[in-house]
């Protein structure tokens, strides 16, 4: 007797003439449906063979169905997943189990984190950055790896300045979101979190790969762009979500033909930006990271943040939605900015002047 998983129930086939007294006479066979809590059985009666097939077929693709959705979830169970993919059926490590399993989870200078702009000291060092190769062409894959989307990057794309002590080769970028349109960025400031935001990975140019940079404190220079929700669409980021929908499942890839960087990002020399060094915000949260996140924002219509929960799965086929790290302890980091002082008081000093000016005017009508 099959234990059908998906509708609680385990059905049997038996001919009519089987049952005493039999409640299906005019029929030749019936199916017996047994809820799996021990409910009230249910009988439903055919009439012929082709029915019999039919139904049979049917009750068999759906068995199936579920212990595939079954052998999915016990194949991800004790794997770390996001907070919104913790569930009864789906018991996976969260965010604040991680470090049980990946020991740099709970380390000391962990990303990300909520950046104080009252708190953040200028250093003169922090220079404009120089985005070499983001205006040339290229044709860019995307993968579904399980828990998000990698764009990869060609090595010709690099980054120089900003304050770095090397020349950094991209490696890939990929995105973070959160549910239903809400907030999903990784990075907060002021606490305030962002709809999105956009993490473009480089390595120091000596290593081969992101494993081997992980190995040296600063082999792993990340740029954090975070989007804001605007009344009208940003048609270059359509080509990346339309990309997103065509790798819906784990493991699909696709391509995008004849893309630029410049299409997606602003020029380097007009970016102020936020430094400071971390991790890794996935598991193994490797403290290998100097990140930068720019103050700028870039666009998103709210239709386009909407339609990013149903483009992807994760690896247990539930939508891949919430998908962000909670901020994590500075634990006495300091957060540096490029923007200078003075700067962060111009808006503030200027109202200021427009006040005094109008109080000396305003005594001056007063006494005429």
């Amino acid at each position: 007797m099959p234990y059908f998983a998906a509708l609680h129930l385990s059905f049997q086939l038996l001919p009519v003439n089987s049952l005493s007294p039999s409640p299906l006479l005019p029929f030749l066979y019936c199916i017996k449906l047994v809820p799996a809590t021990q409910g009230r059985e249910i009988y439903i009666g055919i009439v012929d063979m082709a029915s019999i097939l039919l139904i049979s077929s049917l009750l068999l693709v759906l068995e199936l169905c579920s212990e595939i959705k079954s052998y999915k979830l016990e194949q991800h169970k004790g794997e770390w997943c996001y907070q919104s993919q913790l569930s009864c059926q789906d018991t996976c490590r969260g965010p604040s189990e991680w470090k049980s399993q990946f020991p740099n989870c709970g380390g000391q200078r962990q990303s990300p984190i909520n950046i104080v702009t009252r708190k953040v000291k200028h250093e003169p060092k922090l220079t404009s950055f120089i985005f070499d190769g983001h205006e040339k062409v290229f044709n860019m894959s995307v993968e579904n790896h399980g828990h998000s989307a990698h764009f990869t990057l060609p090595q010709f794309v690099r980054l120089r300045g900003g304050g770095l002590q090397d020349t950094y080769k991209a490696v890939q970028f990929h995105l973070h979101w959160g549910e239903d349109g809400g907030q999903g960025s990784e990075h907060s400031v002021d606490g305030e979190q962002y709809p999105m935001e956009l993490h473009i990975v480089h390595i120091k140019e000596k290593y081969a790969s992101l494993g081997d940079a992980l190995s040296d404190s600063e082999g792993v220079a990340a740029l954090a762009f975070f989007f804001e929700v605007t009344s009208f669409p940003n048609k270059q980021l359509d080509r990346v979500i339309d990309a997103l929908g065509k790798v819906r499942y784990e493991g699909n890839s696709s391509e995008i033909k004849d893309f630029k960087l410049t299409d997606i990002l602003p020029q380097a020399n007009k970016l102020s930006y936020y430094r400071y060094l971390g991790s890794l915000t996935t598991p193994g949260c490797e403290q290998a990271v100097v990140w930068t996140v720019f103050q700028k924002t870039l666009p998103i219509s709210k239709n386009q943040l909407m339609s990013m929960d149903k483009q992807l799965l994760f690896g247990t086929e539930k939508p891949m939605t919430g998908v962000f790290r909670p901020v994590q302890n500075l634990n006495g980091r300091v957060v540096y900015t490029s923007v200078p002082a003075h700067s962060l008081c111009v808006l503030p000093s200027l109202i200021t002047l427009f006040l005094c000016l109008f109080c000396v005017f305003g005594q001056q009508k007063c006494f005429h």
